[in-house]
């Protein structure tokens, strides 16, 4: 995560949403399980698929939503939206894994993926609380 203080004689780097984690985790994870779920017969694409990418894809969505919003409680807001969609992921993880449309390495790798993303943006929502005055 950037420092976004200043000190004098110094530039200022701006924050920006390429700079956060979890935002980068949350992108690649999405289109890792696009990848994975591109391949899948109509029927569990359309059942299963559909709804799996986009509640991964809600979780980067979120955070940059809530990055491009001005007041904190606004920013926050939104990053706890992509808690509940990292919920969301582990309950279409699981379902994939048992209704055998994943691989074991894959389901292991979004499940890794989806375990350390809530520690991520639980910090990102910590330097927000921190870094913003309203």
């Amino acid at each position: 995560m950037i420092d976004c203080s200043i000190a004098e004689g110094m530039v200022r780097k701006y924050l920006q949403l390429n700079d956060i984690d979890c935002y980068k985790r949350a992108l690649n994870l999405s289109n890792y399980i696009w990848d994975i779920v591109i391949a899948w017969d109509y029927f569990a694409k359309n059942s299963v698929g559909i709804q799996f990418v986009t509640a991964i894809d809600s979780i980067s969505a979120n955070i940059a939503e809530g990055f491009g919003r001005f007041g904190k409680k606004d920013k926050v807001r939104f990053y706890y939206f992509s808690l509940g969609s990292v919920k969301e992921g582990f309950d279409w993880n699981e379902k994939s894994r048992i209704r055998k449309l994943l691989i074991q390495a894959q389901y292991e790798h979004i499940l890794e993926e989806l375990q350390e993303l809530p520690k991520e943006i639980h910090q990102l929502i910590k330097f927000t609380n921190i870094k913003l005055k309203e």
